[in-house]
């Protein structure tokens, strides 16, 4: 059997001056792919699950997740300043909304500035002066082996991450057992429980991957705890809670817990972003 890795460069890869819930944040780094997929040009898909609408095309499954890397948020800075020892005024770049939410909830003195492109791209320019800090997801760093430039590993008390963080699931044709068979070996059960739960929280809250929702999902002895947030785009409003129950209930407790922060004005912050009413 012979594999050819095929590169395809998604709308979110080429889009880079202008944030991504501008131009619709749904399936910009996927649509693409999932068309390849249809058409068979490829056979496989590989992932950022944190990237990875909840509602996937009909005919494609994610038929492997493999074992989670770090799920953290890290802060980068030029003067190896951690996060509340930043000056005030500080500008921190990021193109999420996720985590621009979380960081003026604790530091509403900060300037978040949009910071598109790659991870070396990003490190670039806050080493070219564009901004103080800049916030990445660890698990990027440490795949491409750039943990010497974190400052700080944020606390999930400071960053909550995003649906699916740190996660990598493969995506093929829901028919295609010869390759669901293949990735078996890599299938890693608890990081797709905990996954599940999260999709399933952002799916009852209709939201993707750049609008200011986060969720965390840890298993345990056959344990799912499930944490997630909804804020205001200011961070003066963060909806937050957590949930706990058998893995075999993940996806309940996702639809559940955004039951939840949505009936505790979540829905009314979510309103507001969406522009509805």
């Amino acid at each position: 059997m012979s594999i050819r890795l095929q590169t395809i460069q998604t709308s979110g890869d080429k889009i880079l001056d202008a944030p991504l819930a501008s131009i619709g944040g749904k399936g910009l780094f996927v649509k693409e792919i999932e068309e390849a997929l249809f058409r068979g040009t490829i056979d496989l898909a590989v992932h950022s699950m944190k990237d990875v609408p909840s509602v996937l095309p009909e005919g494609l499954a994610i038929v492997c997740v493999v074992a989670r890397e770090d799920a953290r948020d890290v802060l980068v800075t030029r003067d190896h300043l951690v996060f509340q020892d930043l000056p005030a005024g500080a500008t921190v770049g990021t193109s999420s909304l996720r985590r621009q939410a979380q960081l003026l909830a604790r530091r509403p003195d900060l300037s978040i500035v949009m910071l598109r492109g790659n991870v070396n791209t990003r490190v670039r320019k806050l080493r070219e002066g564009a901004c103080t800090a800049i916030v990445l997801a660890a698990a990027g760093l440490i795949r491409l082996g750039k943990t010497h430039c974190v400052t700080e590993y944020l606390p999930l008390t400071v960053s909550l991450p995003a649906i699916g963080q740190g996660a990598l699931g493969m995506e093929s044709r829901a028919d295609d057992a010869f390759v669901r068979e293949l990735l078996a070996p890599l299938h890693d059960r608890p990081t797709a429980i905990a996954v599940s739960a999260e999709r399933a929280f952002l799916k009852r809250l209709e939201g993707g991957c750049q609008v200011p929702i986060a969720g965390h999902a840890v298993v345990e002895n056959q344990t799912v705890n499930l944490e997630g947030l909804v804020a205001s785009l200011d961070g003066r409003c963060v909806i937050r809670d957590q949930i706990e129950g058998p893995v075999e209930e993940s996806h309940a407790l996702g639809t559940s817990l955004a039951n939840r922060l949505l009936n505790a004005g979540g829905k009314r912050i979510l309103d507001v972003v969406y522009g509805r009413g």
